[in-house]
């Protein structure tokens, strides 16, 4: 286990890491699939199944009770009606499907409505990011923080680009416009709970996007916010509701925010 962290995120880490070595097998079975016409697709739609059945077995163990927000099976109410957890068995499907190594598992505790503790794991890297209301953010045993810069012109900037099929590739066209014209690089990785793991950790500078789900996004609020960042919804609307998002270092929130969505 890594040191100085509480029972609860004790638990968290021992359910990340045994969902990651049914996940990380998997993903060594995909680049084997990449010449068969039918493509692994169903593979990793199974693969995202049995990790998140492996975490929601794992956490409702070792705190029975606790209700769940789930990608695959929603909502699961729990008889402990003050906390639920909020998990994303594998965010960067896309790049999982594709052979590329840059996949995450995310889980959020909930208290009360009040987001507490966040885990963000990379297990391809061994990368486990993790954080605690008032406890500060690491990366595997190292404490984090936000970057410095308030120069835009010298920040690297996160950001998604909405799927094909969805709504709205014209006003992200230009706020990526606007955005493209003021800071020094545009990075779009393709696993939002990594890109606010990124911003936590100093590597980007600030992330945006848009329609994100709350396990898209929960555990990586908590990194950023105990990092000493800032995250809050595009509109100043509530970020869980709308997945609207923009994280980033204390200097340049306002600034970026100002260009994804001027006044």
């Amino acid at each position: 286990m890594a040191t100085n962290t509480s029972p609860v995120m004790n638990v968290m880490i021992a359910a990340a890491r045994k969902a990651a070595r049914g996940l990380i097998r998997d993903f060594g079975e995909v680049e084997q699939l990449q010449v068969s016409r039918k493509g692994p697709a169903d593979f990793v739609s199974q693969a995202d199944l049995k990790a998140e059945t492996v975490l929601l077995d794992e956490l409702s163990r070792a705190r029975p009770g606790y209700g769940f927000v789930l990608e695959e099976k929603g909502v699961v109410e729990g008889p402990d009606k003050s906390h639920r957890w909020i998990i994303d068995p594998l965010d960067g499907t896309t790049n999982f499907l594709h052979g590329i190594p840059h996949f995450a598992i995310s889980i959020a505790l909930e208290r009360e409505g009040q987001l507490t503790a966040g885990l963000v794991y990379n297990p391809v890297r061994d990368e486990l990011y993790r954080a605690e209301k008032g406890q500060g953010a690491h990366l595997n045993d190292r404490r984090i923080r936000v970057s410095a810069r308030a120069d835009l012109t010298q920040c690297l900037v996160a950001t998604g680009i909405p799927f094909h099929g969805m709504d709205g590739h014209a006003r992200f066209q230009q706020e990526m416009a606007r955005v493209m014209g003021a800071v020094s690089g545009i990075r779009r990785f393709g696993a939002a709970a990594l890109d606010l793991a990124f911003v936590a950790a100093g590597r980007f500078d600030a992330f945006w996007e848009r329609g994100l789900k709350p396990w898209d996004i929960a555990a990586g609020i908590v990194l950023v916010r105990e990092a000493g960042g800032e995250v809050s919804g595009l509109n100043d609307a509530d970020l869980l509701e709308t997945g609207d998002i923009i994280a980033s270092n204390s200097h340049i929130h306002r600034p970026v925010q100002a260009l994804v969505t001027p006044r």
